[in-house]
């Protein structure tokens, strides 16, 4: 897997990526702290909002962010959007009332709805091989989980010498230290092929999402993803100090569990993808939620929970993982920011249905009822993906194009034969784009 480090751009736009993910686990942690300062008990009331209206940010602003990505550098483009996050994260410690807690966040997930879909849509241009690239997501998941595990120990480290606002102080440098890695290479930036509207650009990446069978079949996997995925993260401390009776250190290695099954999954990804279809890696993936959430009405003690949740976290990788191998053959190179801002966007709307279902309903009527309509949720989503992705999904699709002359470039470039132009069969990598408008039908 590592020897996608001798590429030099994607090696410094990794540990850009390492550097920015402690700084953002720092600030956590911080903020959590600056709301119990500023509003004591209704702080669980303050983060809530801070995290729908950082869900809200990533849903709305990222096909925005995605409609002028073409229209400057992309290293000028993330190195900007680094130095506005560490701008928001040096005024974070000053604040005083919750409503400049609410601002600051926007801006900075606003910032980020633009930086993240950006950031990932360069690596399969840095990465152009598929096998190199898929190894990039494997190590982009272990980054995810690593964080999660090792920024609460480093805060907590930090704490023991200097008091919370500090923590911010880290989040800064951490987003200083991505844009000088940034500035430090060369990134490709294709340019659109023709001029187009604001209106276009903006939906344009949603359009080509939503036309796209597989990527149909990707926005339900996002749904059952979510849904399991925010049992876990929303209610994990409920089960560990509410029905277990258990304390912070067995909260830790439950959520450990779930970080460690996740990182498995991403070890063994690589190989497992030369051998099977990503369908049927993200489809077991998502059927591994399922069951697995619906047994949390049997997670009676601490070694339960923590297997399930492994359990989980393993097929939680296995079905979100390989998202970037999908979204990189379904768009030309130019029209990928608008297509990872899509997913972006639409993923994290599943997360904001997720998120205040599996809170909401577990304090009114109990985790165990909420593991069943979570583990529903998912199934449905797993249903959907099944019959919206078809199984028989080759990248060359024949298909005709009546609205086309018979001496189109495109139709000569993809000719059947030496004296066919337009050609019965005509097919190609299949996109959609301005010449591929409709999913061909199904033969």
């Amino acid at each position: 897997m590592i020897e996608v480090f001798a590429n030099r751009t994607y090696r410094h736009l990794f540990a850009a990526q390492v550097i920015a993910l402690l700084g953002t686990g720092l600030a956590t942690v911080a903020l959590g702290l600056l709301a119990w300062r500023i509003a004591g008990e209704d702080a669980g009331l303050v983060l809530g909002t801070a995290l729908a209206i950082k869900m809200i940010a990533y849903v709305t602003l990222a096909p925005v962010a995605s409609a002028f990505a073409d229209r400057v550098p992309r290293r000028a483009m993330l190195v900007t959007l680094d130095l506005i996050r560490a701008g928001v994260a040096c005024a974070l410690p000053f604040v005083t009332e919750v409503w400049q807690v609410y601002v600051l966040i926007f801006l900075l997930q606003a910032a980020s709805a633009g930086f993240t879909p950006t950031f990932q849509a360069t690596i399969p241009d840095v990465l152009p091989e598929e096998a190199d690239y898929t190894r990039a997501l494997s190590l982009s998941r272990l980054a995810y989980d690593l964080e999660s595990l090792l920024s609460p120990i480093l805060a907590a480290a930090l704490l023991s010498v200097v008091s919370f606002p500090a923590l911010f102080g880290g989040t800064v440098i951490g987003f200083l230290a991505s844009a000088a890695l940034v500035v430090s290479v060369t990134l490709p930036s294709p340019r659109p092929a023709r001029p187009r509207g604001i209106w276009d650009r903006t939906t344009r990446g949603l359009r080509i999402y939503l036309a796209t069978p597989r990527l149909r079949g990707l926005l339900a996997l996002n749904l059952a993803v979510a849904s399991a995925g925010a049992m876990v993260i929303v209610n994990t401390v409920v089960i560990v100090k509410g029905d277990l009776g258990l304390g912070e250190a067995q909260l830790a290695l439950a959520l450990a569990a779930f970080g460690g099954g996740s990182m498995i999954a991403a070890l063994l990804l690589p190989r497992l993808l030369d051998r099977v279809p990503d369908r049927a890696a993200m489809l077991a993936g998502a059927a591994i939620l399922v069951p697995g959430t619906l047994a949390g009405v049997l997670a009676g003690t601490l070694p339960t929970l923590m297997a399930l949740w492994a359990a989980i976290g393993f097929g939680y990788s296995l079905a979100q993982t390989p998202t970037g191998r999908l979204l990189r053959r379904s768009a030309q190179p130019e029209d990928r920011p608008a297509v990872f801002a899509a997913q972006f966007a639409l993923s994290h709307a599943c997360w904001l249905i997720a998120y205040p279902l599996a809170g909401r309903f577990g304090a009114g009527f109990g985790t165990g009822a909420t593991f069943a309509v979570m583990a529903a949720l998912a199934l449905l989503g797993v249903i959907a993906a099944i019959r919206l992705w078809p199984a028989q999904d080759p990248a060359d699709l024949p298909h005709d194009h009546p609205d086309l002359p018979r001496d189109h470039p495109h139709l000569a470039d993809h000719a059947a034969g030496p004296g066919d132009k337009a050609g019965a069969d005509h097919r190609h990598a299949f996109v959609i784009d301005d010449l591929h408008r409709r999913w061909p039908p199904r033969p």
